[in-house]
């Protein structure tokens, strides 16, 4: 691993907090990086404090009034050059993602490819934002809309996806002429830092100036004081549904934007009339990929009495080869959780579906013994359980899979939708009116819906994002770039008069 992080420039002492090319002093504390693989420490922080944010979002707010003088074509540009150098440094910086969230080493290169998808999609978007034209009820009028930056954008990111759902907005803010100040969680700090090298040094061989990306390594404290800042025009945030409550009533009290991107409590409903063994890869992906702690994991399949023991077993039998270990092994499918707290709530969520009834057909367990001590390595369990019970409301960050049966389509449905959550959801089915159905505005409340593929895995080029309690944001593809953009209405009189509309005669 030490050849690994000099390639990105990760020290056993780094600065937390840069505007680009400059990495800043602080007085903030120390932030430890251990690695849940092994429970040793990768390398430390050092943590912004209040003064040094200031500093930054100072630096920030004048290099929006240059950086938005620069065409988007050109912007783009630089973004497409952002894209290659994540391109040569994909696999250092997977390895990276894998060892300090713990991820398999797939999905850490996967979360890499998806920066450099982003990247590609917003070099298209540079040349693509675009406004509509209007009639105008006036005579020799023409109305039209345009798109402008919206300024400094704060991202808040979560440790399970510590370098990709960053990208995903930093790429489009800039495409779109805005800044960005970027606070990682503190789970993650040197993905982060490994990040900005790579970006700072793109920036500084295109002479942009100092503060276009800003990083600012820290706690709660750090992400509240983005919140709470006037000069940030939109706060992007990833987290649970209780922080991003937070974040919505600062950001909301001074009227500020925000995209949330919150819990996901996500179920797949399995017809009797799906192809089972195709279903079976995508609930177990879906279910133990990043050890249950994407905000898309599945979390609850929905089946079909007629097959509902058939697939039971499947899911057992798939379970019992699972290999759990390090994974940087590319022979391992799951990983650990990212740390012992996420262990005791995996133990906590086990405990309270036992209490409330839950039949575990895959027990669960802390694992022990060599290649575990870092004491973060758990069992993926499996629990039949009723949809109305406490715990089946509840996300919980850990690989645990509730198993519930259905009778008909639309108590399916209604079940699917009765959790607080409305991120991803899925059906494996061949009978068209069921997918029609799902995908209906009687089917599916949720911001995905997936037909014969499950609900982790989506592609950049769809808009991201979900309702109810994940938030109701939307990032990454699609016309999500409109959120980092404000409107404005222009109205042009190229006449000799000027007429009023809705016939108002108004004379001096």
């Amino acid at each position: 691993m030490k050849d690994i992080l000099e390639q990105l420039h990760i020290t056993a002492n780094n600065k937390g907090v840069s505007t680009g090319r400059q990495w800043l002093e602080s007085s903030g504390e120390t932030i430890s990086s251990f690695s849940p693989v092994n429970g040793k420490l990768i390398g430390s922080v050092q943590a912004c404090d209040a003064v040094t944010y200031r500093q930054v979002a100072a630096r920030a707010q004048d290099a929006f009034v240059q950086w938005r003088t620069v065409s988007a074509p050109r912007r783009g540009e630089i973004v497409r050059q952002i894209g290659g150098e994540l391109r040569r440094k994909k696999e250092p910086l997977g390895k990276l993602v894998s060892y300090e969230m713990g991820k398999s080493l797939q999905e850490g290169l996967g979360e890499v490819q998806e920066m450099i998808d982003i990247c590609d999609f917003a070099v298209g978007l540079s040349r693509q934002l675009y406004g509509l034209t209007m009639q105008s009820e006036r005579p020799n009028h023409r109305m039209y809309e345009q798109w402008h930056p919206l300024g400094v954008v704060g991202i808040i990111s979560a440790f399970n996806f510590p370098v990709a759902v960053w990208s995903w907005n930093a790429a489009i803010a800039w495409v779109c002429g805005n800044v960005c100040i970027w606070k990682p969680s503190e789970k993650t700090p040197l993905c982060a830092i490994a990040c900005q090298h790579i970006v700072a040094e793109v920036f500084e061989r295109n002479d942009i100036p100092e503060g276009v990306s800003c990083l600012i390594n820290g706690y709660r404290d750090a992400g509240e004081w983005l919140c709470n800042d006037e000069h940030v025009a939109l706060i992007s945030a990833t987290g649970s549904t209780r922080m991003g409550k937070a974040v919505a009533a600062s950001v909301a009290a001074r009227l500020g934007k925000t995209i949330l991107e919150l819990g996901g409590n996500n179920a797949i409903i399995i017809s009797k009339e799906a192809d089972l063994d195709m279903a079976l890869i995508g609930c177990v992906f879906g279910a133990v990929g990043t050890a249950g702690q994407r905000c898309t994991t599945t979390r609850r399949l929905i089946i079909h009495t007629s097959v509902y023991d058939s697939f039971k077993q499947k899911i057992i039998n798939a379970y019992q080869q699972l290999r759990i270990g390090n994974p940087l092994d590319a022979a391992n499918h799951v990983g650990p959780l990212i740390d012992k707290g996420a262990v005791e709530m995996y133990q906590q969520a086990i405990e309270a579906c036992k209490q409330q009834g839950g039949s575990f057909v895959v027990e669960g367990g802390v694992l022990q013994g060599e290649g575990y001590q870092s004491g973060c390595y758990v069992k993926p369990c499996v629990a039949e359980v009723q949809s109305n019970w406490p715990i089946v409301q509840h996300e919980t960050f850990a690989p645990i899979l509730y198993l519930m049966k259905y009778d008909n389509i639309e108590d399916a449905i209604a079940m699917q939708n009765s959790v607080p959550q409305g991120l991803s959801s899925s059906i494996f089915t061949l009978n068209m009116r069921e997918a029609e159905l799902f995908l209906s505005n009687r089917g599916s409340d949720c911001g995905i819906a997936n037909v014969n593929i499950g609900t982790s895995g989506a592609e950049i080029g769809g808009a991201f994002g979900g309702e109810k309690e994940t938030g109701g944001g939307r990032e990454s593809g699609s016309d999500a770039w409109k959120a980092y953009m404000r409107r404005q209405t222009n109205t042009i009189n190229w006449g000799n008069d000027l007429p009023l509309a809705q016939g108002i005669k108004f004379t001096v």
